[in-house]
């Protein structure tokens, strides 16, 4: 019995103990649930009832330097579902498909998905809004959004950029300042039961977004009208593949202006070509710089002190260098001058003599200070940094072509800072976009204070160079760059544009590059224009009056006094052009849109006959050998009055889009079979082949592809001022 009793207390103590142990083992879990992993599993079940709404922060405003709004973020509302709510997604897709203009079975799928939370569509206007809310559809939603707005349409547009359905910048300053711009995303959180059910009296929670900063630019809205403008006259006056203007405050490095052609509208970057959108020519075109580069080479000849003004060089119209003849730009030369002519002239064999006497070492070392060969570090996505032939490998050969502006790639932006160098006696300045950064109240973030890169030349050098690039607009190439009332100075430049294989004939980029006034610059500016069309090509005679335009229209907005009694020049400059003969091109039976491309390309002028607008006749003859300039005259008949089995004449329809070579065909009576996408690269049927109207022209287009990297080659044709 004794050992019973013993052996019962020893089983009540074992399951006492187990007990306990069992107990402490829950209690210690309870513990761990309740201490440890408390907070986590609260959100977690938080997260499980609640749901989100997104509430997009309202991205910052953008300024002008005058606080005048280039582009600012408006309210709109945006569709959302609730799918889990839906009771019969068929009749809520038949109710709202009509007010939102969807599809109504598509629409239908959105919901019918398994979530949550869908969009249904974004950004709508008022009135859709205030008809969506009249529906009352259980499950479907509006919350406030924020869309983009562009005060000006294209302004500016390459500078600007656009953003994107998300809010995100996507281009431009939209996305260089994303972050800073954008701000913090808000939401709201509805609780809901179990089966996705609103709750009675449930938990809402409201987390509103942080609006984006602003940002202050350095562009003035007035200036760059002025350059929109000219850009718009130089598009239709010369039609080139490519145009380009800077202006620059050369005390500061602020950019004041920059525009480019073609361009696009931010509101609607869906419908421009993405080479249009994606590229800015003014920050990412590398092309040989022609004789504006002459500048760089006279600010280190004379700053080394290899050259003085009153030093004599005789031009006999060509320079042999290594195994190659450079000719200057004047048959026969420009004869016995000083070097101060030489600058005045343009004349290639003083600057080649000059770039040779300066030597390799010396001449690198300019090329690197004045920031050539480096980017720019400019507020803007997709710069460029030129191409430089390294120093090691360089020849005397390529010394003597780099310092008349070949075989050396600049970016338009890398030039006109260069030139601002000069025109701040030789402090080269930061390039600069943006001024200021401020939040929602207005307070400055951040102040962004103009930076001095390095000096590149001493003052005395600059001042002997401004005088001489004076020289150049009142007696020199430059003349027609002269404005009235002003002291401008500067220096054309016209280049062989390169592809594969060396330079391509018939194509160049006209430029100028200047300043004014010039005793005392407020405004550095470049005007690039690539290939341009009508058989004029040179800097003097295309880009230097868009100078004198925009410089005349900024000092005057700029208020800068005139320099009263300045003398203009006696006549305006027209480069010497030797006689070319050219074949002409056949175009009967094209519309007069595509004959008069057609025969401006091969360097010709035309003159219409008749009324009408396709071609049946032209004088002179297709074959006939005739002079650059020469006149042919089109005769026109209406494009209806031919019969379905007349013969017509097929044209070329390479590089045109789908729409483009579908409406040229059309015009003629011809149809278009495409196959692929992007621009035309090759037909079926030949250009010129006669064919009935109505037949089909099977046409293959591909998307374009990038552009050819531009060579650094040495071409023995005319090098041009």
């Amino acid at each position: 019995m004794p050992m019973t009793n013993t052996l019962i207390r020893k089983r009540l103590t074992i399951i006492f103990l187990v007990a306990s142990a069992v107990l402490i083992i829950f209690m210690g879990r309870l513990g761990w649930i309740q201490f440890v992993r408390g907070e986590e599993l609260r959100i977690k079940a938080e997260e499980m009832r609640m749901r989100d709404i997104p509430v997009e922060a309202k991205r910052g405003t953008i300024y002008d330097r005058n606080g005048r709004e280039l582009v600012a973020s408006i309210s709109v509302d945006s569709v959302y579902a609730m799918p889990n709510l839906i009771k019969d997604p068929a009749g809520a897709a038949g109710k709202l498909a009509p007010v939102l203009g969807m599809d109504q079975a598509k629409l239908e799928k959105v919901l019918t998905r398994h979530s949550s939370y869908e969009w249904v569509k974004r950004r709508i206007d008022f009135q859709t809004a205030e008809a969506v809310r009249a529906l009352q559809l259980e499950g479907i939603g509006l919350v406030e959004e924020s869309k983009r707005h562009y005060r000006q349409e294209a302004l500016a547009s390459h500078v600007l950029g656009f953003a994107g359905a998300d809010n995100q910048g996507l281009a431009g300053i939209e996305v260089s300042y994303d972050q800073l711009l954008a701000g913090l995303k808000g939401r709201i959180v509805i609780e809901h039961d179990a089966a996705g059910r609103p709750v009675p009296n449930a938990l809402h929670k409201y987390f509103p977004p942080v609006q984006g900063h602003d940002l202050i630019l350095t562009l003035d809205e007035t200036i760059q009208y002025f350059v929109e403008r000219e850009l718009d006259n130089v598009v239709q006056r010369f039609n080139p593949k490519l145009a380009v203007i800077i202006i620059m405050d050369p005390k500061t490095g602020e950019i004041l202006a920059m525009g480019n052609r073609p361009t696009f509208s931010p509101t609607n970057w869906q419908e421009a070509p993405k080479e249009v959108w994606d590229r800015n020519p003014a920050v990412w075109y590398n092309y040989e710089p022609g004789s504006t580069f002459k500048i760089i080479t006279a600010a280190a000849a004379l700053e080394e002190g290899a050259v003085r003004l009153e030093d004599r060089f005789h031009c006999p119209g060509f320079i042999k260098v290594a195994d190659r003849s450079i000719r200057c730009w004047k048959r026969g030369g420009h004869g016995s001058q000083s070097f101060e002519e030489v600058i005045m002239n343009s004349c290639n064999p003083g600057f080649i003599n000059v770039g040779l006497d300066l030597g390799k070492d010396r001449f690198y070392k300019y090329i690197k200070a004045f920031g050539f060969g480096q980017e720019t570090n400019l507020a803007l996505p997709g710069e460029a940094s030129g191409i430089v032939i390294g120093e090691k490998i360089a020849t005397n050969l390529n010394v003597a072509t780099m310092s008349i502006g070949q075989s050396i790639a600049v970016t338009p932006i890398q030039l006109v800072t260069a030139v601002a160098a000069v025109a701040n006696d030789g402090m080269l300045m930061k390039p600069q976009l943006v001024r200021e950064v401020r939040d929602a109240e207005g307070e400055i973030v951040k102040r962004y204070e103009p930076e001095e890169a390095r000096r590149v030349i001493s003052t005395e050098t600059a001042r002997v160079l401004k005088e001489q690039l004076e020289n150049v607009v009142v007696n020199g190439t430059g003349k027609n760059a002269f404005v009235e009332g002003y002291r401008v100075g500067g220096k054309t430049g016209t280049a062989q544009v390169v592809g594969h294989g060396g330079y391509v004939s018939g194509k160049y980029v006209a430029s100028f590059a200047g300043f004014a006034p010039a005793g005392d610059p407020r405004i550095a500016v470049l005007v690039m224009v690539a290939e341009p069309q009508g058989g004029v090509y040179y800097g003097s005679q295309v880009a230097a009056p868009v100078f004198q335009a925009v410089a005349r229209d900024v000092l005057r907005y700029l208020r800068i006094p005139e320099t009263p009694g300045l003398v203009k020049p006696v006549q305006p400059w027209e480069t010497p052009r030797e006689t070319v003969v050219i074949t002409v091109p056949k175009v009967i039976n094209y519309p007069v849109s595509e004959a008069g491309r057609v025969l401006q390309g091969a360097g010709l002028k035309y003159q219409t006959v008749g009324e009408g607008n396709i071609i049946y006749g032209q004088t002179p003859d297709a074959g006939a050998k005739v002079n650059s300039g020469t006149t042919v005259i089109l005769e026109l008949q209406p494009a209806s009055g031919g019969e379905s089995g007349e013969a017509v004449t097929v044209p070329d329809l390479t590089g045109l889009s789908i729409k483009e070579a579908g409406n040229l065909l059309e015009e003629i009576g011809l149809r278009l079979e495409p196959a692929g996408s992007g621009l035309a690269v090759s037909q079926q049927t030949n250009p010129g082949s006669k064919v009935t109207r109505g037949t089909v022209i099977k046409v293959e287009f591909r998307p374009p592809g990038q552009e050819p990297e531009q060579s650094t080659g040495v071409s023995g044709d005319n090098a041009v001022p």
